[in-house]
């Protein structure tokens, strides 16, 4: 067997093979979706995984305000902003964010899990979360992800 016939293929912008998946955030607890939507976001699920390029699909995630958690989380989870004046922190359950916009909790969640620097947030710029259960994304024919699949 030929040693030199195995190459190493590291993935760029401009090989990366990006597609559309669609996630629906009501099947499972926040942190299961999250983390799921985080492995797709980053390519993880791809077997050409390059760890320092955006090599993730795009992720469409709907029937945000049906999200499950489990527990007390609801109440007692503390969600704290700070518009960086004195005395500005801002303290709000996760009850009273979803109230607001229930995206906004997906959105914590799984930028929680991604790289902190400037690949994560590239790579944050490519989730699109809904409420409902209509996107505006199917020019782009999204395949449908479960749980089991990944």
């Amino acid at each position: 067997m030929d040693h030199l016939s195995f190459k190493t293929q590291s993935v760029n912008k401009a090989n990366a093979n990006k597609g559309w998946v669609v996630v629906d955030a009501s099947v499972a607890p926040l942190g299961r979706v999250a983390s799921q939507i985080a492995n797709i976001l980053r390519g993880k699920h791809k077997p050409s995984f390059t760890p320092n390029s955006d090599c993730g699909d795009s992720v469409i995630v709907i029937n945000a305000d049906k999200l499950r958690v489990t527990g007390k989380k609801m109440t007692e989870k503390i969600y704290i902003s700070h518009s960086g004046y004195p005395g500005g922190q801002k303290r709000k359950t996760m009850r009273e964010v979803m109230e607001k916009s229930s995206t906004r909790v997906i959105e914590h969640a799984v930028r929680g899990m991604l790289p902190h620097n400037r690949l994560g947030r590239e790579q944050f710029r490519s989730l699109f979360v809904y409420e409902g259960a209509e996107h505006p994304h199917a020019a782009q024919q999204p395949v449908e992800a479960t749980l089991n699949k990944l």
